[in-house]
């Protein structure tokens, strides 16, 4: 299958992403405004990674998935979500960088990225409010009472096929005046796989 060797070559070590993904043993850990503690969450999560077109910068040449990750407290399944986050994953062959843009939610958007090989299996996303390139927004509200001071996650492709996540949020709360992480963490099982050219939208 050459269409499909050279496609997924581009993509270099975002490959092993494309398909429907779900995972059951999320753990989040966060502060609870409300109720003013810090508690451990357990999820369950959908995940979608499917190819889009090239993108060109000028020079520059990105290859790349969109993304969406759902996720609902264990017995909440059949209710909202509490958790939703879009975007991409792109790869810069030429420069060795990977990226990560996302919104979620709650009103924050983050653009991360670190350097990365073609053949990579863990890759890392780095962002810090304030930064030129990579960097944090957060709705005014949030940023009052819940400041983002640093974003650091990480994708990790699995020998048995899973693929591994982490993420952490260090954030400085108005309410404690103290810093907290907020960490998430989950292992995804591939549920459905697709030619990677198949889909570009």
């Amino acid at each position: 299958m050459p269409n499909e060797i050279s496609y997924s070559r581009k993509l270099g070590p975002l490959t092993p992403f494309v398909g429907e993904w779900e995972g059951d043993a999320g753990v989040d850990l966060s502060y609870h405004n409300k109720d003013d503690w810090t508690t451990e969450t357990t999820y369950f999560e959908k995940a979608c990674f499917k190819p889009i077109p090239v993108q060109e910068n000028g020079q520059q040449v990105l290859w790349g998935l969109h993304y969406s990750m759902t996720a609902w407290r264990h017995g909440e399944e059949a209710m909202d979500p509490f958790h939703d986050e879009v975007g991409f994953l792109l790869w810069d062959k030429a420069h060795g960088e990977v990226m990560r843009s996302v919104v979620f939610g709650r009103g924050i958007a983050i653009l991360a990225g670190s350097s990365a090989g073609p053949h990579d299996k863990v890759l890392r996303f780095d962002a810090k409010p304030g930064a030129a390139h990579y960097g944090i927004l957060q709705n005014k509200y949030l940023l009052e009472r819940a400041e983002i001071c640093d974003f650091k996650s990480d994708f990790t492709v699995n020998d048995d096929g899973t693929l591994g996540y982490t993420s952490d949020l260090l954030l400085k709360l108005a309410a404690t005046g103290a810093e907290m992480h907020h960490t998430d963490r989950n292992t995804l099982h591939r549920v459905k796989r697709f030619h990677p050219g198949a889909e570009h939208g």
